[in-house]
């Protein structure tokens, strides 16, 4: 695959971590990290040996801790949310990008709020297609945006999946970029995977197996 190409998979990944960080339509959440909720946040997240095959490069990174997205009808209430963790890696290898982004609240019923909040509001799914529009280049536009069954692997489980037309050297490429999220107890993950759509199938064993795999190294 083209360097042009993916790097408009890369931008297409960072759109979505962007718009998966905690919502903040009322503000932003309260930040009050501490060690052990710190060292439980870097257990949930993707190690290079996780993905089983060779070439990845890649690792940890900083947290997107950003205000999410808001629109006129989807504006989340967080500023009562207290984050205690948070950990992010992002690898990449030949035109696929894998980001994961956890993140410990101070109790289960503030994972509970956010996510009736932020995943299952009604506006969510065309705030979240609204947002990663403007997070692309002029070569690039979303085809579609929806939330798909996902299977219930924790308390919390949910898919979105976007298909990106991306315009490089000539040629017209789908993407595919899906938005996994998964929680348990105070725990929070987001897994934002982006790669080719004829890669689908792929994708799809690969985010079910990390989700699964992940979510069981939940400490808090």
């Amino acid at each position: 695959m083209t360097r042009s190409i993916a790097l408009g998979l890369a931008a297409v990944a960072t759109a979505l971590v962007t718009a998966a960080a905690v919502s903040a339509g009322d503000g932003k959440e309260q930040i009050k990290f501490n060690a052990a909720d710190q060292a439980a946040a870097r257990a949930v997240v993707i190690r290079r040996a996780d993905l089983g095959t060779s070439g990845w490069s890649g690792g940890a990174t900083k947290p997107d801790l950003s205000a999410g997205p808001s629109c006129p009808n989807y504006h989340p209430k967080v500023s009562d949310l207290v984050l205690t963790g948070a950990a992010r890696t992002t690898f990449q290898r030949s035109g696929f990008e894998f980001d994961s982004q956890s993140g410990v609240l101070k109790t289960r019923r503030m994972v509970a709020l956010d996510w009736r909040r932020s995943v299952l509001a009604p506006g969510a799914v065309p705030c979240l297609r609204q947002t990663i529009g403007k997070g692309l280049g002029s070569n690039a536009k979303v085809v579609s945006f929806a939330k798909l069954p996902f299977p219930q692997l924790s308390t919390y489980a949910a898919l979105f999946r976007g298909i990106i037309s991306v315009q490089a050297q000539g040629k017209t490429v789908r993407v595919l970029t899906d938005l996994v999220l998964v929680g348990r107890s105070r725990t929070e993950l987001t897994l934002t995977i982006a790669g080719p759509a004829t890669a689908k199938r792929a994708i799809s064993a690969a985010e079910r197996r990390l989700a699964r795999l992940l979510i069981r190294r939940a400490r808090a």
